[in-house]
């Protein structure tokens, strides 16, 4: 049986390598053109060439979201577009125009055709009406229960792919114009503004039903599905996919390099692991969290409890300080580059795409000319300190941070 699919975001070309560097199979990036998410920095297509490059060169695939609901007008250069995604390498492209995907059926034929979670397909009857139009793959709608998900993949043959991390729209995925009402930004052409997160306040006739210290907000949890990963496996699903192409690279490589983990073990003990192993990855999965999590629409229709009407913060646990860009192993010294201010002698935790996760102090930190530094506090600083365990380029390094994120450390 075919290992299932680890997917990764990638917000830019940094965050493609990282995911890739961290164990995803595949990544999935936006263009300048026809993409959601025209907030991302996303790729022009000579970027997408160097991606397609790097993941080859690491044995990873790279999918194209070309997930607008374009307009007569957005069809400009269409043609030309997928012609040259299928030139470069691309592996597929994700769709949720039927427009789209005939044409890329019709002008790009290498191409696979995945319908992204846009068009909310959450039955086996919409699955296998995608397999008959010639789809390779059918996004599964994050509103299907784990049950809907079994009984969909039993009854089609075409390869299913689920979302098990990351946001959750309030409203079903694609359908949703409150963007376009508060900001004029249609949400469905590349431009939500994520209004649903916004703080307000709330009233019912003259009577505030908010609260001044917590105002509300109508967004969702955001998706955690570890859990059902071997459920997932045994019901042949084809991919996993995390949501966050607009999330930090820190972000990226925390989730990737803990669900890669957590597959291969899974796939090494033959089905389920204990629930002290699974503590153990939910923990970690934590580290990169920035908003509480809950598991969505897996076990049913979310309650109250899966809604953030108030508070957002998640309470983070560690904080993201340093990236390797060096290590000297003759010498013990690694050359850092800073993300967030810390001190020396702080306990902090490394982990890299083969570096476990491991617990040290941190030593001096000095400039690039030698000369000892109290604090590292400049973003992108490079910086040299010894490091009591060998190093590997591109691991990070994060330290424990107080609930309030008060203060360094």
């Amino acid at each position: 049986m075919k290992k299932i699919e680890l997917l990764a975001p990638a917000g830019d070309l940094e965050r493609l390598k990282i995911a890739v560097l961290y164990g995803a199979d595949a990544v999935y990036l936006g263009g300048k053109q026809f993409s959601l998410r025209s907030r991302a920095s996303n790729f022009g297509l000579e970027e997408i060439a160097q991606g397609v490059a790097f993941a080859r060169e690491h044995g990873a695939h790279v999918h194209v979201t070309v997930n607008m609901l374009p307009h007569e007008e957005d069809l400009h250069g269409l043609k030309e577009y997928l012609m040259e995604l299928e030139r470069i390498g691309v592996t597929a492209i994700i769709a949720a125009s039927p427009g789209i995907m005939m044409c890329a059926k019709k002008w790009a034929p290498k191409l696979e055709v995945h319908v992204s979670t846009q068009h909310s397909s959450t039955n086996s009857s919409a699955a296998n009406y995608w397999k008959e139009k010639g789809m390779d793959r059918v996004v599964l709608g994050r509103e299907v229960t784990l049950e809907e998900i079994k009984a969909s993949a039993a009854q089609t043959k075409v390869p299913l792919e689920v979302f098990i991390h990351g946001g959750m729209c309030i409203s079903y995925s694609g359908r949703c114009v409150l963007s376009n009402n508060m900001t004029g930004r249609d949400a469905n052409r590349g431009g939500c503004a994520q209004s649903c997160r916004w703080k307000y306040r709330l009233y019912e006739g003259n009577r505030p039903l908010h609260d001044e210290q917590d105002l509300f907000s109508m967004s969702s949890k955001d998706l955690m599905a570890a859990k059902y990963i071997p459920d997932l496996i045994e019901a042949g699903i084809a991919s996993l996919k995390i949501e966050g192409r607009m999330k930090s690279a820190y972000y990226i490589a925390t989730l990737i390099k803990t669900y890669r983990m957590l597959i291969d073990e899974i796939y090494a003990e033959g089905g389920r692991l204990s629930d002290k192993r699974m503590e153990w990855y939910y923990n970690e999965l934590a580290k990169a969290e920035n908003r509480p999590t809950g598991c969505g629409f897996y076990e049913g229709m979310p309650t109250y409890h899966a809604h953030l009407y108030g508070v957002n913060g998640a309470g983070v646990t560690q904080e993201f300080i340093a990236y390797v860009l060096d290590y000297e192993e003759a010498s013990g010294m690694a050359t850092l580059e800073v993300r967030n201010n810390f001190r020396a002698h702080i306990p902090a935790e490394v982990f890299g795409p083969n570096l476990s996760t491991t617990r040290f102090e941190l030593q001096e930190l000095y400039d690039m000319d030698g000369n000892l530094l109290e604090v590292a506090r400049t973003p992108m600083q490079k910086i040299r300190t010894h490091v009591p365990l060998r190093l590997e380029k591109d691991a990070m390094i994060r330290k424990v941070v107080t609930r309030d994120r008060s203060g360094i450390y």
